[in-house]
């Protein structure tokens, strides 16, 4: 038990809350992303719930975020991401990419 007690007291805390990624929504609607543009913090890792509302599949597709993830259709789905660079990053929906575009800033 000492020895327990001799390592001092950060050893053992819990992970706060500033530690978590920070979440961001999206959804897709009539084969288009909304919002089209998401906003993120540089250097830090996201975690981005996609909803699709739609009746068919949509591939969430970003070879700028090194991201490929197909969504069924009435179902959600979690992209993880980053840290990023500050900049653009298109990301489209590969199954409807006349319509489906978006874009995540980093800043």
């Amino acid at each position: 038990m000492l020895a327990l007690l001799a390592v001092g007291p950060g050893v053992l805390s819990v992970p706060t809350a500033t530690a978590l990624a920070q979440e961001f929504n999206l959804v897709i609607r009539n084969h288009k992303f909304e919002p089209a543009e998401i906003r993120v913090p540089a250097g830090k890792r996201v975690s981005v719930y996609v909803a699709n509302e739609d009746s068919t599949p949509e591939e969430f597709d970003s070879p700028a975020l090194k991201v490929e993830k197909v969504i069924a259709a009435k179902s959600k789905a979690l992209v993880r991401i980053g840290p990023l660079e500050a900049g653009r990053y298109e990301f489209i929906g590969e199954f409807h990419a006349d319509t489906a575009k978006g874009v995540v800033i980093a800043e």
